[in-house]
């Protein structure tokens, strides 16, 4: 391996400092600043309205659709500043992929619901091949291999989130942002996606927002505890209390906020 190569991978994929969103006037989300590492998992927790998902969706621009969002600060991707008049929020989505809350297949057909976003991005190779080495990394293939040509909304609620973790693998991302994607789903899908979330970390880092502290502890390496205080006029304005390895979080909290949440004293 060469010298670059190992310089790169030890940097930081995704470098957030001071990083403030407001939505209008309102401060949403204030001075917020962590580093993301290659290949790890990182969990978002925290009480409801800390800006959990907020912060997510800064990672791929994705606040650039609200248009009473703005921010401050800077959030880097493998060094470069995604907020740059240079960088094309269109490309920088199909590196940072994304998983919502609620399962969203297109009204298309499995294979449709893989090649699409491939073919708008470019992909100039073996689309059948794409569409099944994406769909086995997403554990879904065996499910699905012969019935490629149905709906992606015929299947189930565990397997639709799967076909969208497909989805977003076929654009060939280096990152995967996931906003709770089991809140939505029993326990049995559950399990496999959190399986399926220690598969991709070989490959890919991901970043997901969960309410399920225990999930916290399962699935990911590093974990950012939120947290909100009000402001005089009654709104909340969320903040980062700290970020350390998942363990440390749980077992060995530096900050008394995030003692009282993981003991269930507030949330």
């Amino acid at each position: 391996m060469n010298t670059k190569n190992q310089n790169k991978e030890s940097l930081p994929v995704l470098q957030v400092e001071g990083l403030n969103v407001f939505y209008g006037s309102h401060l949403a989300v204030r001075q917020v600043s962590l580093e993301i590492a290659p290949n790890e998992v990182v969990a978002f927790i925290g009480p409801s309205g800390c800006g959990k998902s907020t912060v997510l969706r800064c990672f791929n621009r994705m606040n650039d659709l609200v248009s009473s969002a703005r921010i401050e600060g800077k959030v880097r991707f493998d060094g470069q500043d995604i907020y740059s008049s240079r960088i094309d929020p269109v490309l920088l989505r199909s590196r940072i992929g994304m998983v919502f809350q609620k399962p969203n297949p297109f009204p298309k057909s499995i294979y449709e619901n893989i090649s699409f976003g491939a073919k708008i991005n470019g992909y100039q190779g073996n689309m059948d091949e794409l569409v099944e080495s994406s769909l086995k990394k997403a554990s879904l293939w065996d499910d699905v291999k012969d019935k490629l040509k149905q709906s992606g909304l015929a299947l189930s609620g565990g397997q639709q989130q799967r076909l969208c973790i497909a989805r977003a693998i076929a654009i060939q991302p280096e990152v995967i942002l996931m906003d709770e994607p089991c809140a939505a789903l029993d326990p049995l899908s559950t399990l496999k996606i959190e399986e399926l979330i220690h598969e991709l970390k070989r490959q890919y880092t991901i970043v997901m927002v969960t309410h399920n502290m225990q999930q916290a502890l399962r699935v990911s390496d590093k974990t950012a505890f939120f947290n909100a205080e009000a402001t005089d006029k009654g709104a909340k304005v969320g903040y980062l209390v700290e970020h350390d390895d998942t363990k440390n979080i749980f077992h060995k909290p530096k900050q008394e906020a995030t003692i009282d949440y993981i003991s269930g004293r507030f949330g």
